[in-house]
C-alpha cells in the first residue's frame, strides 16, 4: 500500500543508501535530491506529500531551501540534520520547517514523525472551521473550546495561544511564533509565554505538572499532541 511520496534531499551517500530502502520497505515512493536547487524543482516538478531535509547541503543551507519553499508550497518539511544547537532547530522550524529530527536518529521515531506531519496536512486544512484532536474540540469560528465534551472558558490569550498550537498540531511551535501569536511581538519576554502556558495547562490537562498534551520542547517551544487530527 503506498504511503506517499516523499522528497529526500541529503548529500551524504551513506544515510541515503540506508534509509531509502527502508523507506520504501514502508511503502513510500522516494525521489532523491542531492543539494538545494534540486530540492526546490524537485517540489515543483513532483509535488511531494513529505520533505526530509538535511540543512547541510554543498550549494545552499537549508533553512533557505525552506524559506524558498515556502513561498509556494505548504508540504510538509521534517528537518533531518547533524546541527543540534539550539538556534539552528529555531531557525528552521521559524523558517516554516514542521518538525527537526537529529542525525543519528531511531528510524521508528522518524516514520512516527513522518506519520503525524502527513496526516496532519491531509486532514487539517489550514481554514478548517472546527479542530477535533483526542478530548479536545475547538469551534474557531465561535471560539469555543471543549474538553471531553465540557466547555473550558480560556482568556483571550490563552484562546490564541490555544489556537497557534492547534493549527499546527502536533508540530514544534516555537516561542517566536507563539509570542507573535499571543502578543503580537515575536521579541515578548518570554516569562509571559511561560506563565500563560502554565494556565493553560490548569484548565486542559489532567495532571498540570506531568503533561501530556501541550508538550515542552526545551529551549523551542511547544507542542499540542493529539491521538489523532481531523
Amino acid at each position: 500500500m503506498t504511503q506517499g511520496h516523499v522528497l529526500l534531499v541529503d548529500d551524504e551517500p551513506a544515510l541515503i543508501s540506508v534509509l531509502q530502502p527502508v523507506l520504501k520497505a514502508a511503502g513510500y515512493t522516494v525521489k532523491i535530491a542531492g543539494d538545494g536547487h534540486s530540492a526546490i524543482s524537485g517540489v515543483i516538478a513532483h509535488d511531494p506529500d513529505l520533505v526530509l531535509l538535511d540543512l547541510g547541503l554543498p550549494d545552499m543551507d537549508g533553512k533557505e531551501v525552506i524559506r524558498v519553499i515556502r513561498k509556494s508550497s505548504q508540504v510538509p518539511i521534517i528537518v533531518v540534520s547533524a546541527r543540534h544547537q539550539e538556534a539552528e532547530k529555531i531557525a528552521a522550524l521559524d523558517e516554516g520547517a514542521d518538525d527537526y529530527v537529529n542525525k543519528p536518529f531511531e528510524i521508528g521515531e522518524l516514520m512516527a514523525r513522518m506519520r503525524v506531519a502527513v496526516r496532519r496536512y491531509a486532514a487539517q486544512p489550514a481554514n478548517a472551521a472546527v479542530f477535533r484532536g483526542g478530548p479536545l474540540k475547538i469551534d474557531f469560528a465561535r471560539r469555543e473550546v471543549e474538553l471531553m465534551g465540557e466547555p473550558v472558558k480560556l482568556s483571550p490569550k490563552e484562546y490564541m495561544l490555544l489556537h497557534a498550537l492547534a493549527r499546527n498540531a502536533g508540530q514544534v511551535v516555537t516561542h517566536k511564533r507563539l509570542l507573535a501569536a499571543g502578543w503580537n511581538n515575536s521579541t515578548a519576554d518570554l516569562q509571559y509565554l511561560r506563565v500563560y502556558m502554565g494556565l493553560l495547562r490548569q484548565k486542559l490537562e489532567e495532571n498540570p505538572s506531568e503533561p501530556e498534551l501541550i508538550i515542552t520542547e526545551p529551549g523551542v517551544g511547544y507542542r499540542l499532541i493529539v491521538s489523532d487530527v481531523g
